[in-house]
């Protein structure tokens, strides 16, 4: 390499290390639903489909004991599940298909990586994100999606801001259930059925050769013996900190 482009090269990276350096803090929101009146409490049951295919042991417990969900979808996983988009939109009081974005980007607007996932990583990539997924969606025939959740629920401040101007509500969530579908049956279910009035759980519906999706079922299953309701999104209210629902 020439002197001269190595030098170009230093200062870009150096550049790069300063911009990542300085850049604000990333943000991972939560979020709840207002709690019940009475009752038993409710909670709000999301369900990410990032990509691969789907987990029929999920899907069909959902239908068999009539739980609803909202199911945030990517349009890389539209693609490749038609037939579980079928079975979805044939229970429309069951399920609310949401923005996961279009191609599983992360929704930071800088250059860097999260969870080794790199993120848009410019203000025009986190809007192509936002918009190709909706625009996927659009392409199922259903209603316009209201919530936008990005790939790893981690944000820039800045695309927060950006997402919630494009009308979209940001979907945090107040317990992890699966760990990003990494974590064994035993400690998804506990963790799931330790869910309270007011929650907002996270699983995941695209890995069906995981065990943590076994463990999804058996915790909702728990909470569904404890008396406890399940929402949508588009039934409650959702009140997420960091700007992502006011």
């Amino acid at each position: 390499m020439h002197l001269f482009q190595k030098h170009f090269c230093a200062i870009a990276m150096s550049m790069w290390a300063v911009s990542a350096a300085c850049a604000a803090p990333l943000v991972e929101p939560t979020l709840h639903i207002k709690p019940e009146a009475g009752g038993n409490g409710r909670v709000a049951l999301t369900l990410d489909a990032c990509g691969g295919r789907t987990d029929t042991r999920i899907l069909s417990a959902l239908v068999e004991n009539k739980i609803p969900a909202t199911i945030f979808v990517t349009g890389i996983w539209l693609k490749r599940n038609a037939a579980a988009v079928e079975i979805m939109r044939a229970h429309p009081d069951l399920f609310e298909l949401e923005n996961h974005g279009g191609r599983h980007v992360p929704a930071v607007d800088t250059p860097q990586k999260i969870y080794g996932i790199r993120a848009a990583g410019s203000p025009a990539a986190v809007l192509a994100e936002v918009e190709s997924g909706a625009a996927a969606l659009a392409g199922t025939g259903g209603p316009a999606p209201k919530w936008f959740r990005g790939a790893t629920a981690e944000y820039s401040p800045s695309a927060i801001a950006m997402i919630r101007k494009l009308g979209f509500k940001i979907a945090g969530f107040s317990i992890n259930g699966d760990g990003g579908s990494l974590l064994g049956a035993k400690e998804t279910a506990r963790r799931i059925a330790a869910a309270k009035d007011g929650d907002v759980i996270i699983a995941h519906i695209n890995q069906p050769t995981h065990a943590a999706g076994e463990g999804v079922v058996q915790g909702l299953l728990a909470l569904k013996d404890k008396g406890l309701t399940f929402v949508r999104l588009d039934e409650a209210d959702g009140v997420g900190n960091n700007g992502t629902t006011d």
